[in-house]
């Protein structure tokens, strides 16, 4: 009898596109990013990873709350962290919040960063071979 594959699972935390400050952007608005996030998602369900996205406001006691709530129901190998919040200076506390509440609720959780929602699995390949 064969054996299930295991794939690791991993929580992709982003910015929601309603949150970003389009002004710093020309050429990009909400339902292009919104597009460019929806078709990342869709194409990380059919990889080597189970993908559970969780996208959060720029509130971080918002953010701390949806993600606690992911790890209570939840366990994760890995968690990736977007650009999108951790790129901006407005952004330093929603960022710092997301990273201490993984570590306290999630020990052991390996992190790995994107730069864009289509260098999401690079990231997250990077960091599972590492394992």
């Amino acid at each position: 009898m064969t054996q299930p594959v295991v794939r690791p699972r991993a929580l992709t935390i982003g910015l929601h596109p309603q949150a970003l400050d389009y002004s710093r952007f020309p050429g990009l608005d909400e339902a292009q990013l919104t597009a460019r996030v929806g078709a990342a998602n869709a194409a990380l369900q059919d990889t080597e990873f189970e993908v559970t996205p969780c996208l959060v406001g720029a509130s971080p006691e918002e953010a701390e709350t949806a993600i606690r709530t992911m790890l209570a129901n939840h366990s994760f190998d890995l968690v990736m962290v977007g650009g999108a919040i951790r790129a901006f200076a407005e952004h330093t506390l929603l960022f710092e919040r997301i990273v201490n509440v993984v570590v306290e609720a999630a020990p052991g959780i390996r992190f790995c960063f994107n730069t864009s929602p289509e260098t999401a699995l690079d990231a997250l390949r990077r960091v599972s071979a590492s394992v």
